[in-house]
C-alpha cells in the first residue's frame, strides 16, 4: 500500500496520465472531476457540477464512464449524460453539452455509461439520441456537434479505434450491435445488427480488435461473436453462447488468445481463455466472483466484486494464479488502472493505490 482515500459514489475508473489520476465521482448532489497527484494522492484540483440522476435499480448514483486525457483536456460523460470538456492543468471548464437534452435521449436501465472515443479532432460518444443521432461527434476545440449517425440506442460499451484494411475507424458496439463509422464523416462502414431478443438486456463490454477481426461478446443469451471486416464487406468466422459470454466487464487480449469473465454476474460466473479467431474454449476456471480484467505484459491483473486481487498469467494452457490479495471491500466494479509500477483501484468509497514491483 502507497496510499488510500476515501471517495464518493460511482463505478468510473481511475484515468492516469503523467503525475495526474483523473478521478470521477459523486459527491452529494454533485459528479464532481478531481485530479489528485498519482503519487501521494493529494489533491491538485476539483471540479464540480449538480445532478439528479438517481438509478432506478438501486445500483449506485455516481458516474459509470471513465475519464479521457487528450491533448491536454480532460473528457468526462456523467450518468445523466452530460458531457464536459476541462483543462487538465487546472480543471477550467472549456465547454460542455447536455446530451440527454440535445438529442432527445431516454434515460435507460443504467445511466450514460459509455466512455467517449477521442480522435481526430473529435469527441465521439455512444449517445442513443433519437432522430439519427445514435452516436455523435463533437468537436475537440468547441463542443460543436459535427456529425451525428446511426439509429442506436446507447450501450454501455466503450468504443474502441482501430486501422482495418488501411483505414482508420472508430468501432461501437452500440445497443444494437456493431457500428464502426469514420471518424471524420460518421460514414458507417460496416454495421451488423448483435443483440439480445429480451428487451431486459444491455451490451456492456468493449469491442476487441484483432487485425481486421473484431469480438463483440454479450450476456442475456446474446453469445459471442468474431466478424472479419475487409473492403467493405463482413465475414462471420464464428459466434455462440458457450465460449465467453461477457456480462458487464470486458475481455482483454493477448496475441489471439482472450481472457475474460463468461456469465451473469448474480449467478456467478467463470474466468476463461479462448481463440479469438476459431472460437476454441481454451480453458475454464469455474465458480468465480464476478470481476474485471487488465493486461500487464505476460500477466493478467483480476480484480474480482469482492475487492480481492489476482495476479495470473496470461498464458493459454491453464490457469495459473501466481499471488492474490485483498486490497478492497465489497462492491467492488470499476476497471482499475496501471502506470509507472502502481496500481490504482476504487471500490463503493475508498481508492488505494499499490506498488506492484519493486523499482
Amino acid at each position: 500500500m502507497v496510499w488510500d482515500r476515501t471517495v464518493g459514489s460511482g463505478f468510473s475508473a481511475p484515468a492516469v496520465a503523467g503525475e495526474r489520476l483523473l478521478l470521477f465521482h459523486r459527491q452529494g448532489g454533485n459528479e464532481v472531476v478531481e485530479a489528485l497527484r498519482a503519487a501521494d494522492g493529494e489533491s491538485l484540483w476539483k471540479f464540480a457540477y449538480e445532478t439528479t440522476y438517481k438509478d432506478d435499480f438501486g445500483f449506485e448514483n455516481g458516474p459509470r464512464a471513465t475519464p479521457v486525457i487528450a491533448d491536454g483536456r480532460v473528457f468526462t460523460f456523467g450518468a445523466a449524460g452530460v458531457l464536459h470538456c476541462l483543462d487538465v492543468e487546472t480543471g477550467a471548464k472549456q465547454w460542455s453539452v447536455d446530451t440527454h437534452a440535445e438529442f432527445g435521449v431516454r434515460k435507460g436501465f443504467f445511466g450514460a455509461a459509455s466512455t467517449p472515443l477521442v480522435l481526430n479532432g473529435r469527441v465521439i460518444a455512444n449517445i442513443g439520441g433519437s432522430d439519427g443521432a445514435g452516436v455523435v461527434a463533437f468537436d475537440i476545440d468547441s463542443g460543436a456537434t459535427v456529425w451525428a449517425a446511426t439509429d442506436h440506442e446507447a450501450s454501455y460499451s466503450s468504443p474502441v479505434a482501430a486501422r482495418i484494411d488501411g483505414a482508420l475507424l472508430a468501432i461501437f458496439f452500440t445497443r444494437e450491435g456493431l457500428a464502426a463509422l469514420e471518424p471524420r464523416t460518421g460514414r458507417v462502414a460496416y454495421q451488423r445488427r448483435w443483440r439480445s431478443r429480451s428487451r431486459a438486456s444491455v451490451n456492456a463490454a468493449a469491442p476487441i480488435v484483432l487485425g481486421d477481426i473484431v469480438f463483440l461478446s454479450s450476456s442475456y443469451g446474446t453469445g459471442a461473436i468474431a466478424i472479419r471486416l475487409r473492403e467493405g464487406e463482413m465475414e462471420e468466422l464464428w459466434s455462440g453462447e458457450d465460449v465467453i459470454d461477457n456480462h458487464y466487464s470486458s475481455c482483454v487480449r493477448s496475441g489471439s488468445t482472450l481472457f475474460g469473465f463468461h456469465g451473469r454476474q448474480e449467478y456467478g460466473q467463470s474466468f476463461r481463455a479462448a481463440d479469438l479467431v476459431t472460437g476454441d474454449l481454451l480453458w475454464s476456471s469455474e465458480r468465480m466472483p464476478a470481476g474485471s480484467v487488465i493486461r500487464v505484459g505476460d500477466r493478467l491483473l483480476l480484480l474480482l466484486e469482492t475487492g480481492e486481487l489476482l495476479l495470473a498469467a496470461a498464458s493459454r494452457k491453464e490457469f495459473e494464479v501466481l499471488s492474490r490479495a485483498q486490497i478492497l471491500g465489497r462492491e467492488t466494479r470499476a476497471f482499475p488502472a496501471v502506470a509507472d509500477g502502481l496500481l490504482f483501484a476504487r471500490d463503493k468509497d475508498t481508492l488505494v493505490c499499490l506498488r506492484l514491483w519493486d523499482e
